[in-house]
């Protein structure tokens, strides 16, 4: 790196920092504007929400407002040597518009890999305690995937129905286990409750009616109760639309193998939830590529013009991550593709504006 990548890679640096802070803040103040009275009813003490809450908040924000904040600082550098004529001189010197490029992809893709290494390994950690704070002072039960009518698949010969489940105790309500041999019921299992045990880990049943059958026979046990072996752990069974975020990539791919394995619906959501965590990053060198393209040559209006087509592109970025999720949800279309096309969009766009630029 010369000195001019230096400047443009630390200049981009230190105004992104800058930004975050202030968006952070703005977040901070709305966000407690908007929970100020929760958290009075509740009685959360003020160092708690602060060490809790917010605290455990600011990653996910960082990661959240990134690709912002980097936009702005591209489009204020840029714009800001576009208005001192310094890009045209040191196109008159010989640097051309796709080597004065180099400095802000390089910056795009050194915070790329830094908000991918946070959100796969140390937000999610944060992500947890602060959606237990939620849960615990802002009522916030509204994110569950499974309520009812439950239905899992054990093992290929194995399906177990339990007609409610209490997350909060961990304890499943009107228990109904079939086991298969073949094409034939060779087991039934039913209960009136199952309660998960943390000490062992494991299942117990209360009150449960086991029927055997056999060829020409049926065996029937009652039992008060009784170890429940079965291989489908409490988040198997009370899901969450926030579970993806508190798991790191390992653990999220864990998860939903375990989800498949064990035939629950709804795959498609944490699918997407995980790519779109994936592919986030991009984002990041995408803006970087756009603020460059619109700021590098002089434009009518200035500043405004900057600080216009900031703001709507990243309206529009967001609208569309925000838009085509729900259809990858569905399965309407792909979770991969549904958390792949904004971004691949929009860096499409950028470069056709990069290349449609004058030189």
């Amino acid at each position: 790196m010369n000195k001019l990548d230096r400047y443009i890679f630390f200049r981009v640096l230190t105004i992104t920092v800058f930004m975050l802070f202030v968006l952070i803040c703005i977040f901070i103040l709305i966000d407690f504007s908007e929970n100020s009275d929760d958290f009075a009813d509740q009685g959360a003490a003020l160092a708690e929400i602060w060490n809790r809450y917010y605290l455990n908040y600011i990653p996910e924000m960082t990661r959240l407002v990134m690709p912002v904040a980097v936009f702005v600082a591209c489009l204020y550098l840029t714009g800001q040597m576009s208005e001192r004529v310094e890009i045209i001189a040191l196109k008159a010197s010989g640097v051309s518009l796709y080597r004065l490029l180099v400095p802000y992809l390089f910056i795009g893709i050194f915070l790329a890999g830094v908000t991918s290494y946070l959100d796969a390994y140390i937000i999610p950690e944060s992500n947890a305690e602060r959606i237990e704070f939620e849960n615990e002072y802002l009522s916030r039960s509204g994110d569950r995937i499974d309520r009812g009518g439950i239905f899992r698949q054990d093992s290929d010969s194995t399906i177990i129905s339990i007609n409610f489940y209490d997350a909060n105790a961990d304890v499943g309500y009107r228990i109904y286990l079939m086991e298969f041999q073949g094409e034939e019921i060779s087991r039934i299992v039913q209960a009136n409750r199952m309660m998960w045990v943390d000490s062992t880990s494991h299942w117990v049943t209360d009150r449960a009616k086991i029927r055997t059958f056999n060829d020409n026979s049926i065996q029937e046990v009652e039992t008060e109760r009784e170890f429940f072996d079965i291989n489908i752990l409490p988040r198997d069974i009370t899901r969450r639309t926030s579970d993806i975020y508190q798991l790191t990539y390992p653990e999220a791919m864990q998860y939903i193998a375990s989800i498949e394995r064990i035939g629950a619906g709804g795959i498609e959501l944490p699918k997407v939830q995980l790519y779109g965590r994936m592919a986030y990053p991009i984002s990041i060198i995408t803006v970087c590529l756009i603020g460059f393209a619109l700021a590098a040559e002089r434009r009518k209006g200035g500043k405004g013009f900057y600080l216009a087509s900031g703001l709507g592109v990243s309206f529009i970025y967001l609208a569309m991550m925000k838009v085509i999720e729900p259809f990858g949800a569905a399965g309407t279309i792909s979770p991969l593709f549904a958390a792949v096309f904004p971004h691949a969009f929009f860096l499409t766009i950028g470069v056709l504006l990069l290349l449609v630029t004058k030189k």
